[in-house]
């Protein structure tokens, strides 16, 4: 898969600071929380939770997005995310 890849790719560098690897590591955290809530559809601190790091992947992408346009379409692709909605 592509995005295995590109986890690999990005783990190899170890450039933990790097937006795409705070980006990466926010989308893993929301695909395990996704999945857990929907089992526990009660656990509101988890949602909560959730609804946090998508403010955070939000912010990182919005950031991504006015510094670097090229990149900010690279990763949306690799990590298969909707494009954030521009005002």
């Amino acid at each position: 898969m592509v995005k295995n890849s590109f986890i690999s790719v990005i783990s190899q560098e170890e450039n933990r600071g790097s937006v795409e690897f705070q980006v990466l590591s926010f989308t893993n955290k929301i695909r395990k929380l996704t999945s857990h809530l929907q089992l526990h559809k009660k656990d509101y601190l988890s949602q909560r939770g959730l609804r946090k790091i998508l403010g955070k992947r939000q912010r990182l992408l919005a950031y991504l997005s006015k510094k670097n346009r090229v990149r900010y379409k690279e990763l949306i692709c690799q990590l298969d995310i909707r494009e954030t909605k521009t005002r």
